[in-house]
């Protein structure tokens, strides 16, 4: 069933032909005008580095570049810059993708995925599952099959992306949410909780799940859960798709400009740092000491990815649907697509 709504969701997405990713080699992409005069686009974010790529962006001149000024406006939660999205108060948002984004799209709220925001490393990735260190020296908790009953905790309430990951951790031992205690814990009060006995496991990434083992509190049970999952986008308002394309498609052209300046050593550049820090309450040592952060030179919106979170936050219950979303309800492939066209692929 699950491999179902995954093929069921591709084959939707290529018939409204938004999945033509077929580039231009480099040594022909065209030469794309900045518009003028240069146009306004307001984008509400939550400052993580998962959407560096507008940081970069923007402070390295490549919005301009295109006639664009972008405004970046942080916001408090991906709810609220869906709330100024549908209010059409921001033209974008950077924002996690979770289950209320997919009820929304489901009453019809005009606001469709039109670039990915950072992608899950394919190994070593930053989310852990840990397990209190006197459970799993006592035996109590050897393997994920263990924590049936236990309490885990994990940022975020119902539908979060929190249980989203708990839920994929889950799936290899044929557990599912309903099968433990999930508590909402702040990821910054999770060393505190797993010390203080008060949960016996945890699914958070670092910088606390690096005060977890280094105080020897607890152990890492399991990670890199979704591999390459993109749980995060830019997603932009159908107001902004529909009267201003030309505005969508410069700037989904300087992300995709933007993520080819962060990879490899050029990630640590100054220039790059200087827009982290910026637009992130991080630091250079932490960004430094920290793993990078995977951004797609060719920006694709992994599909089959979307459709599995889709998949679990529906068979959780935490949407009022139980089919799979129409795709077109969600995404924008078409400005993606444009953008490697014209930069070719790498």
């Amino acid at each position: 069933m699950r491999n179902c709504s995954a093929r069921l969701w591709t084959q939707a997405f290529a018939a409204l032909g938004m999945i033509a990713l077929v580039a231009a080699s480099p040594a022909k992409a065209a030469e794309v005008a900045p518009l003028d005069p240069p146009q306004d686009v307001r984008m509400a974010y939550v400052p993580i580095m998962k959407f560096a790529t507008a940081y970069v962006a923007e402070g390295r001149g490549i919005f301009s570049k295109y006639g664009l000024n972008v405004e970046l406006e942080r916001v408090k939660s991906g709810t609220e810059a869906i709330a100024f999205l549908d209010q059409g108060t921001v033209d974008v948002g950077g924002i996690s993708i979770v289950a209320s984004l997919w009820a929304a799209w489901n009453r019809g709220l005009d606001v469709r995925i039109i670039a990915p925001g950072a992608l899950d490393p394919m190994t070593n990735g930053p989310t852990k599952l840990l397990v209190r260190k006197d459970l799993a020296d006592s035996g109590a908790i050897k393997s994920i099959a263990d924590l049936k009953g236990k309490r885990i905790g994990a940022a975020g309430g119902p539908g979060s992306g929190g249980e989203y990951f708990v839920s994929k951790a889950l799936e290899p031992a044929k557990l599912t949410i309903r099968d433990v205690e999930l508590i909402n814990i702040g990821n910054a009060d999770m060393p505190a909780a797993i010390d203080g006995k008060s949960i016996d496991a945890a699914l958070l990434s670092s910088p606390f799940s690096d005060q977890i083992l280094n105080a020897g509190t607890g152990v890492m049970l399991g990670q890199d859960f979704t591999p390459g999952l993109m749980t995060v986008a830019f997603v932009a308002s159908g107001k902004l798709i529909e009267e201003r394309p030309e505005v969508a498609e410069r700037f989904v052209l300087a992300l995709a400009e933007a993520a080819r300046m962060m990879q490899g050593d050029d990630y640590l550049s100054a220039e790059n740092i200087a827009a982290y820090l910026k637009h992130t309450a991080s630091t250079e040592e932490a960004i430094r000491k920290g793993a990078p952060v995977t951004y797609d030179p060719n920006i694709e919106i992994p599909l089959e990815g979307l459709a599995d979170i889709e998949r679990v936050h529906r068979e959780n219950g935490r949407t009022e649907y139980d089919q799979p979303l129409e795709l077109a309800k969600a995404i924008d492939g078409t400005f993606a697509a444009k953008a490697i066209e014209t930069l070719g692929r790498q």
